[in-house]
């Protein structure tokens, strides 16, 4: 499990928590999370509370930090659960695997939700690039943010230092729109509208979205090199 033998050994002795302790430990971060979320993510093998004699589950310290884990992945990062079903096996073979936006897993934990001044001064940006990003939909109208409207803003930076606009940008803005209507449409005929079929048809959303991004990257590289011959 995530977490160092100093933790691992405060978890053991500390009381086990039900599913209504976990979710009001969490759901004022993760308002999504639901028991069947949390029963999804035990299917999935991401967690693995205690059993009591009765069968209601037990969940550590430790399992607490790992389900903070793969929701702050899935939310800040977008990452499919496969991935970070990966990332943690890794960690829990006593690596310290890198995903975008992080150096460790420990990034993930410490990572808070960024005001819109903290977001400025964070990507070395100023409070007009925020404004035209938000005019162009590259990034919300929120009071917090988090790492990835973080590497967008850092990216507008490099991108106006070259002369390229957030409003030039909104043809980027709307292939992604499209393209969210393609994924909306194939997963449909598997929408469900209880908590885990949400969750797996989130799942799917998120593996096609990183199918349509690698046939993007590949589409743009080419282009480029086409360009530049």
């Amino acid at each position: 499990m995530v977490g160092t033998a100093a933790s691992a050994r405060t978890s053991e002795q500390a009381p086990l928590l039900g599913i209504g302790q976990v979710l009001a430990k969490l759901q004022p971060e993760f308002s999504e999370l639901t028991p069947s979320k949390l029963r999804f993510l035990e299917e999935q093998g991401l967690v693995a509370p205690a059993r009591t004699a009765a069968g209601y589950r037990k969940f550590s310290a430790a399992d607490v930090e790992r389900i903070t884990l793969v929701l702050s992945m899935q939310r800040d990062h977008y990452l499919p659960l496969k991935v970070i079903r990966a990332h943690l096996e890794a960690i829990d073979a006593g690596e310290t695997p890198a995903l975008p936006a992080a150096t460790s897993a420990a990034g993930f934990l410490t990572a808070k939700r960024m005001t819109r001044a903290e977001l400025v001064r964070a990507a070395g940006a100023n409070a007009a690039l925020v404004d035209d990003a938000v005019s162009a939909s590259l990034l919300p109208a929120a009071e917090h943010y988090g790492e990835d409207s973080l590497g967008v803003l850092r990216a507008l930076v490099a991108l106006r230092a070259v002369g390229i606009e957030p409003r030039h940008l909104r043809g980027v803005r709307a292939a992604a729109e499209r393209e969210a209507a393609l994924v909306d449409r194939a997963i449909a005929p598997s929408r469900r509208t209880d908590a885990a079929g949400k969750a797996r048809t989130a799942e799917q959303a998120r593996e096609l979205a990183g199918a349509l991004e690698t046939v993007h990257s590949s589409i743009l590289r080419s282009t480029l090199e086409r360009l530049s011959r």
